[in-house]
């Protein structure tokens, strides 16, 4: 028996190949496109504009692949942590809702393989790679389905490292045949790869959130080892080359560790680095992580270092994590399942 190959996940052209292959003309693929990623429909028999022969023959070689959470946990603040699993392996997502938007955070990977040493998801290793489909089922998977305003790819794992299944994912989130959210209204946070990076903002039209956590190469490099192959030199050329405005944002996360990276010397060296770039500076407070050292800063340090940013002249926010209680937040997502403690 063949199997059956998953049509959620397809974008247009892929579309058009299923419905050549089902001896149909291509415009039928923006029908199946409206139902899936607009109607959000499980099942063949509910594609009323669809031909009795073709949907026989969807039903055939094909199906409307859904995971559904294995569970949740909720947050005082309201905030979900989704646990799904995938053929990768177990992956988190969050929900975090807001006054005047919903916002999903949707991982690319299960695991991640570049081991920052401040992040939970790394500490768990790396189990492989989410497909398109995989990433869009975390945002249609979840009760709050249609009540997303915002997209953020900052889950577990390095997005840049899936580059071509997160830009597919991308694509039928934006385009007017899939869900068609505004591009402004999704962000794709990155350690920085240079070279897919710039193939991501070359074919992307997506607002960016690059992870900087220090100016100097020497620091950075103990906090994402990354840094030794990917250099902060080279992630600034590329990013010079591309524009950057109210509509496609760009953004450096810096997570402040207390004791370590908010100095005035940071501040004046970041201003250096940065001065040439339209964009915008978030100052999250490191969320403390079981076995790690890492400690989190108390709330004065955090104004005093988002003053002396402010003055070297950017707009700077902290921003306060949410879902902390239930290890949602910014670098606490790591699915335990797929390392089970040893016996």
């Amino acid at each position: 028996m063949n199997k059956l190959l998953p049509l959620f996940g397809m974008n247009l052209f892929e579309l058009e190949e299923v419905c050549l292959k089902g001896e149909q003309k291509k415009f039928v693929a923006k029908q199946l496109a409206h139902w899936l990623y607009q109607k959000n429909v499980s099942s063949f028999e509910e594609m009323k504009n669809v031909s009795a022969p073709f949907k026989a023959y969807l039903q055939e070689n094909y199906c409307i692949h859904r995971s559904k959470y294995l569970r949740y946990s909720e947050s005082v603040d309201g905030t979900r942590k989704y646990l799904f699993h995938f053929e990768a392996g177990y992956t988190e997502t969050a929900m975090i809702p807001g006054e005047k938007r919903t916002t999903v955070c949707v991982s690319s990977q299960s695991g991640c393989r570049f081991g920052c040493s401040f992040c939970a998801t790394g500490a768990g290793g790396f189990s492989g790679h989410l497909t398109a489909g995989e990433i869009l089922e975390q945002i249609y998977g979840i009760d709050e389905n249609q009540e997303i305003s915002n997209i953020v790819y900052m889950g577990m794992g390095e997005p840049l490292d899936n580059l071509q299944e997160v830009l597919k994912s991308i694509e039928i989130l934006t385009e007017n045949w899939g869900r068609a959210i505004s591009p402004s209204r999704i962000t794709v946070s990155t350690i920085g790869l240079p070279a897919k990076l710039d193939e991501f903002l070359a074919k992307s039209n997506v607002s960016l959130a690059l992870s900087l956590h220090s100016p100097f190469p020497e620091e950075r490099v103990e906090l994402i080892p990354a840094q030794k192959s990917n250099s902060l030199e080279d992630i600034i050329r590329v990013l010079k080359k591309h524009k950057f405005n109210q509509h496609r944002r760009l953004t450096f996360e810096y997570i402040v560790f207390k004791g370590k990276n908010h100095s005035y010397k940071h501040a004046r060296a970041i201003g250096e680095l940065l001065k040439s770039l339209n964009a915008r500076i978030n100052l999250i407070p490191y969320n403390e992580v079981p076995a790690l050292t890492f400690q989190s800063p108390e709330s004065y340090i955090m104004n005093q270092f988002k003053k002396e940013l402010e003055l070297q002249g950017f707009i700077c926010t902290v921003r306060n994590s949410r879902g902390q209680d239930i290890e949602a937040a910014c670098g606490m997502l790591a699915a335990k399942e797929n390392n089970p403690p040893s016996e």
